[in-house]
């Protein structure tokens, strides 16, 4: 009965997944932003329907590689050939200042300095099914505010195998040599994977004409081949992720890509919102309330620090103002792989759990706002900024029906202020008449 019951939480909950992931792609949002409040809702802190995450924690972990393996396989390496300057470039100097600002406050904060690099690789990284849901609905997709956005995501997506090659590796036990020669070999890889997928066409996969073939097989091929290489890749001493990120990689540019994408698209999606879901019930609420300002606070400082940050790198690499600051509405998110490693620090006992659940929380925040950017993109998308050339005219342009909104609202509220004032002397006067009067009539008395 025990586990008849944690079944039917399960089939309970995944029901809130699908409905709540309806209903915010119904509101033009991100469905994964449903299924994390489908986890709170009916998670421990909540209605308690699903008490405990180890239920689902195996299924989450596949999601993560599954997730890994199509976003290999969804690169369009070509393109990114095109931009990789600009991607690579600010990408690298995204992690450098995000390094260094966490240096910063390490000194300031006496933090451990495994602490400062994990930060600094959340502060980094940005949501790449928010962004690309952004492009999408603003129809941005394929003009050149998405180029850059689109090829920024790759090189953080790039960038994410040799960051949990380097949290995994903070441990005693591992030597800064160890650390360097593995970093080193998944640059390496990543790189020639890279030059080498987009000079050539297409090739075949082994195997590939039996999937052509028995297109029932294929699902199953892609679960092999996505968890044999993250196994691999483990037994070699690297990241299971960037082994299923490379997997993706080698299907993504054969022939069959688009064969094993429609077929095992529907499994990735399932896993994924597994792995959204669990992120929802890791939600603590009370520490939640009882950290709130913190948490509004530190989620102020990472979207004004990254918003103000991509304006200036963009611009740096010769990109005008409008471009610039519109790619960086985009980026200003924390992405989701912030959870992966998040809970990769917390198994190598890198941060104690309270510092996992401020992390959760200021980036399901930081995802659940993501509608506050898309608003600004559609007015962006919809007004002629043509003509503005510089950022403050710019930011009073989109913001504009803000700001003509506060003026109303104050110079409502000054003259109400006024009428009750003016009422209230009236009133004081009226009271002080009566009073002198009684005052009066007893003095005579």
């Amino acid at each position: 009965m025990e586990h008849g019951s944690d079944f039917t939480g399960l089939a309970i909950v995944a029901a809130a997944a699908t409905l709540c992931g309806m209903a915010l792609a119904r509101l033009k949002q991100p469905p994964i932003v449903g299924y994390i409040f489908a986890g709170i809702i009916l998670g421990p802190s909540a209605f308690a329907i699903v008490e405990d995450r180890m239920l689902i924690g195996p299924l989450a972990e596949l999601g993560v590689l599954m997730l890994l393996f199509f976003i290999g396989m969804e690169l369009s390496l070509r393109s990114f050939r095109r931009i990789w300057r600009i991607a690579v470039g600010v990408a690298a100097l995204q992690i450098i200042v995000s390094l260094f600002v966490m240096l910063l406050f390490r000194w300031a904060l006496n933090w451990p300095l495994e602490h400062a690099i994990l930060f600094a690789f959340v502060l980094a990284l940005s949501s790449t099914a928010v962004a690309i849901r952004m492009l999408e609905d603003t129809g941005e997709l394929r003009s050149r505010v998405g180029m850059i956005a689109v090829g920024i995501l790759i090189a953080q997506d790039l960038a994410v195998a040799p960051m949990l090659l380097v949290l995994e590796s903070l441990t005693k036990d591992v030597t800064a040599f160890n650390v360097i020669v593995k970093v080193s070999i998944t640059i390496a890889l990543l790189v020639f994977a890279v030059l080498y997928f987009s000079r050539r066409q297409a090739i075949d996969l082994p195997l590939g004409k039996i999937a052509e073939d028995k297109r029932e097989l294929v699902p199953l091929a892609a679960l092999t081949g996505c968890f044999g290489s993250a196994a691999l890749a483990g037994l070699l001493g690297l990241s299971p992720a960037f082994g299923a990120f490379m997997a993706g990689l080698f299907v993504g540019n054969s022939r069959q890509r688009s064969l094993f994408f429609d077929l095992a698209k529907p499994i990735e999606n399932i896993l994924l919102m597994v792995f959204f879901l669990s992120i929802g019930l890791l939600i603590d609420l009370q520490f939640l309330l009882d950290n709130l300002s913190l948490v509004i606070i530190l989620w102020l400082f990472v979207s004004v620090f990254k918003t103000a940050l991509n304006v200036g790198l963009l611009h740096l690499f010769g990109e005008p103002w409008r471009h610039a600051f519109l790619a960086s509405l985009m980026l200003a998110q924390i992405g989701e792989f912030s959870f992966v490693l998040g809970a990769v620090a917390m198994d190598h006992r890198i941060i104690a759990s309270e510092t996992h659940r401020l992390i959760v929380a200021i980036t399901v925040l930081s995802l659940i706002i993501s509608p506050l950017w898309l608003n600004t993109m559609h007015r962006l998308q919809h007004r002629a900024t043509d003509r503005i050339h510089s950022l403050g005219p710019l930011l009073h342009f989109v913001y504009y029906r803000e700001w003509h909104f506060i003026n109303e609202v104050g110079r409502n509220a000054m003259i109400r202020i006024k009428v009750i004032l003016r009422k209230l002397r009236h009133f004081w006067i009226r009271i002080s008449d009566k009073s002198s009067k009684q005052t009066k009539g007893y003095d005579k008395d």
